[in-house]
């Protein structure tokens, strides 16, 4: 086990009603950081009170945007222990946008620690209501203080935690998004398959119109040709066409989604037929004239399945399945979310639990 120095908060909080905790807005009473220098590597881990961080103007974090972040959720099970959904693929993920950043690699092991005693001591903060959950925000920044384009030598890595009301406050329904055909959000051998603040930044403006013109998200496509399907602007996006399941392969500019991985296995072991391929626009407006699209829906951390009742593109609208959820939207949605929960057996070993209360 880690050497992790703990100071205790001296006044702690208590979890809000959880019908009106919202996303993102309310944080937990301590958070883990460990900083790292050249010459003497990641080190000082420790838990602290949650609050405000001290940093230079000079921070080359605000000049330079090297930084990355991870989310992942904790869940508080029926038999009440805290679980937390696929912890150590979040972790190595975490690395791998840290090896596309310039950012040291970090020993997992030591982060899985400090997660795990992070949520021991700030487990009463896991709320208990269908669909809530911890939001678990692991993040590193450069800390030199230095105006000058270089690789920093000072980081630190913060995991920071929030409790989350259920994401479809409304109830689980489907959406309409815009596919873009102005903007472009990634290349293959840039920043797109990191989790890096830089990669959302560059959706906002669309994210920004498409909201305005009444869509909730944006479908983005390849920024060369803008003819083949990327991803959404918080999720990946699968097909079913003639039963079979179909979502962009990974090229260099998609993000690894971990419930994309676990929308793959999942399909795979009910033995549904599945594709990892380049896909256009093009064809699924095709096989949705030929009647042969059957559902379209997104998958990520946040909202785990996003059905997706209508899309937009070139001002021609399709509407997916009548805009209703769809059979395999749904099953996915229950069965996925039931694991994370404890209310299945985890046949797949995703759940890591983190405490008991």
């Amino acid at each position: 086990m880690t050497d992790i120095a703990v100071t205790l908060a001296d006044k702690r909080g208590t979890l809000p009603p959880e019908d009106k905790l919202g996303f993102g807005k309310i944080f937990t009473d301590h958070m883990f950081v460990m900083d790292y220098a050249t010459g003497k590597g990641w080190h000082n881990a420790r838990i602290v009170p949650y609050g405000q961080i001290e940093i230079s103007p000079a921070a080359m974090v605000l000049h330079y945007g090297q930084a990355i972040f991870e989310g992942m959720k904790a869940f508080r099970t029926a038999d009440n222990r805290i679980v937390v959904y696929r912890p150590l693929d979040h972790l190595n993920r975490f690395n791998h946008s840290a090896d596309i950043l310039s950012i040291p690699q970090m020993d997992v092991n030591v982060l899985h620690d400090g997660l795990k005693k992070l949520i021991e001591i700030d487990k009463e903060w896991v709320p208990k209501s269908l669909g809530t959950s911890l939001y678990i925000r692991p993040f590193v920044i450069s800390t030199d203080p230095f105006v000058g384009v270089k690789v920093a030598d000072q980081y630190t890595v913060f995991i920071i935690l929030s409790p989350v009301g259920a994401y479809y406050a409304s109830g689980f329904k489907p959406v309409a998004i815009k596919v873009e055909e102005h903007f472009v959000r990634a290349v293959k051998g840039g920043l797109g398959e990191a989790k890096t603040p830089a990669n959302y930044a560059a959706s906002l403006k669309a994210a920004e119109v498409a909201k305005k013109e009444g869509y909730t998200q944006v479908l983005w496509l390849d920024a060369l040709e803008q003819k083949y399907i990327e991803e959404v602007g918080t999720m990946n996006i699968f097909f079913k066409i003639d039963n079979e399941i179909i979502t962009p392969a990974l090229n260099g500019s998609i993000l690894n989604g971990i419930t994309r991985r676990s929308v793959l296995a999942v399909a795979k072991d009910w033995g549904m037929k599945v594709s990892e391929r380049r896909i256009s626009i093009e064809e699924v407006y095709e096989a949705h004239e030929q009647g042969r699209l059957q559902e379209v829906f997104g998958s990520g951390t946040a909202a785990v399945i996003s059905p997706v009742g209508e899309l937009s593109w070139k001002g021609r609208k399709i509407t997916i399945n009548n805009n209703e959820i769809g059979e395999t939207s749904q099953k996915l949605f229950d069965y996925i979310t039931d694991i994370q929960q404890g209310r299945v057996a985890d046949k797949f070993g995703w759940t890591g639990e983190m405490a008991k209360l």
